[in-house]
């Protein structure tokens, strides 16, 4: 084991990667309760006529699973300390977007995540994927990523109350004062303080603490001794297998165009994540990632298993960083953090205490580490500007990751054009430009 995880040449040993392996754990434990929650639709009250809601406790074990056996194939396929889970944004878009404002029946959209993950197979074992990568101007990448986190931070907002809509401006603030808000609150100030501190696992931590609040001042019910927190690992029998049954309905102009956004978005996300984990461990050689390939087909083949057993897009987690913080250098802490997913399967019963006031904070924390990517986007350029502009607000405005995408690359070949740059416009961006526009007629 040390010998094929290369131990003695990185430095390590078996009590630094289980430590970062734990610690990775910690720090992304929080999506085992926020995405159940998110797919789940928990705090909307009316579902779109003929749309069911997924099953929260399914999603639940669907999680883990994927999370585990992600990070397994990770750990010991790529060898990298690096986990992976259902990414957020991707399960807000799923939720929020395609579930609830396009009304599309969430079989359906497990389908489309199937597809997405079938078709990054195919993109990384050609090698197309990287090509796809570099197709997509920086800026717009960072402008999608940082719009994804103003959404999500959006919906985080509206979850606990404290935005809600008005008749005159179409939101405003809402009742401050409401018990269930100020524990919203109380949870955005713990996360807060934990994180500022530095604390590893503080968005997880911020979550318990809120959910204990809730419990004391009587506002969640309360787990009912240790069979309320321990107990028998959800059945995935609700979701199991529906993305295969209802992979005929994918076929459809608005299914390419939600298909596509699970594939852009992960395509960004598990890039830049694969990146930053590796250059901060050390682990990038003359500017190159080492078997790339292999860690790119571990995201790909995790989407493909999250889809089949009930979740959303699963990719890379950009918190992975803290394992590699805590000494974790080899794929020996991914299994760690896989072991640690599976045990994890046996604590569904908390999933009741999880309430939207206890989610709501780790969504809007979520959202401001991925609103970072901002400062790193030319806007002294105004033909960059405009579609970066139109990609981050109109997600929120629109309640759509999709719309906000199909906008900003929409305008970016316009503005390239207007300016004299149209040597720098990758013909694949025209072909999404086509597809935008088709996307849009099909909305009217």
């Amino acid at each position: 084991m040390k010998k094929y995880f290369r131990f003695k040449e990185l430095g390590t040993d078996y009590k630094t990667e289980f430590m970062a392996g734990l610690t990775t754990f910690l720090a992304m434990a929080y999506i085992l309760f926020v995405n159940p929650s998110t797919l789940a639709l928990v705090g909307i009250e009316e579902l779109p006529e003929g749309v069911t809601r997924i099953n929260q406790g399914a999603v639940f074990t669907a999680t883990a699973i994927a999370a585990a056996i992600g990070t397994l194939i990770m750990g010991v396929f790529a060898k990298y300390p690096i986990a992976l889970a259902p990414g957020m944004g991707l399960n807000a878009f799923f939720a929020y977007t395609v579930v609830l404002g396009y009304g599309i029946p969430w079989e359906t959209a497990l389908a489309g995540v199937l597809a997405s993950g079938l078709i990054f197979i195919v993109l990384t074992l050609t090698g197309l994927r990287e090509k796809v990568i570099n197709a997509i101007p920086a800026n717009l990448k960072m402008a999608v990523g940082a719009g994804i986190g103003v959404y999500i931070a959006f919906i985080g907002f509206q979850n606990a109350g404290i935005i809600v809509g008005d008749d005159a401006t179409l939101v405003g603030m809402g009742n401050l004062t409401s018990p269930t808000v100020m524990l919203a609150i109380f949870g955005i100030i713990i996360s807060v303080i934990l994180l500022s501190l530095n604390i590893k696992g503080g968005i997880f931590y911020g979550m318990i603490l809120t959910a204990i609040v809730g419990i004391i001042f009587n506002l969640i019910d309360p787990p009912s001794g240790l069979g309320g927190i321990v107990g028998e690992v959800p059945s995935l029998a609700p979701t199991f297998g529906q993305a295969f049954a209802h992979f005929g309905d994918i076929f459809t102009i608005e299914m390419l165009v939600v298909i596509l956004t699970f594939l852009f978005v992960d395509f960004f996300d598990t890039a830049g994540t694969l990146v930053a984990v590796a250059n901060q461990a050390g682990l990038m050689k003359d500017n190159k990632l080492p078997r790339a390939g292999k860690a790119l087909f571990a995201d790909s083949a995790a989407t493909v298993v999250g889809s089949v057993a009930g979740t959303s897009t699963t990719t890379s987690y950009i918190e992975s960083t803290a394992g590699v913080g805590a000494g974790g250098r080899t794929g020996f802490t991914s299994i760690v953090t896989a072991g640690f997913f599976l045990l994890a399967l046996f604590f569904s019963p908390l999933l009741s205490v999880v309430t939207a006031e206890v989610t709501a904070p780790a969504l809007i924390i979520v959202g401001v580490l991925m609103s970072s990517t901002l400062k790193n986007i030319d806007w002294d350029q105004f033909e960059i500007a405009v579609p970066a502009f139109l990609t981050i607000i109109m997600m929120p405005l629109t309640y759509s990751i999709a719309t906000g995408i199909a906008i900003g690359f929409i305008f970016y070949p316009i503005t390239m054009i207007l300016k004299g740059r149209i040597k720098e416009i990758n013909p694949v961006m025209y072909v999404l430009f086509v597809i935008f526009i088709l996307y849009f007629i099909f909305l009217s």
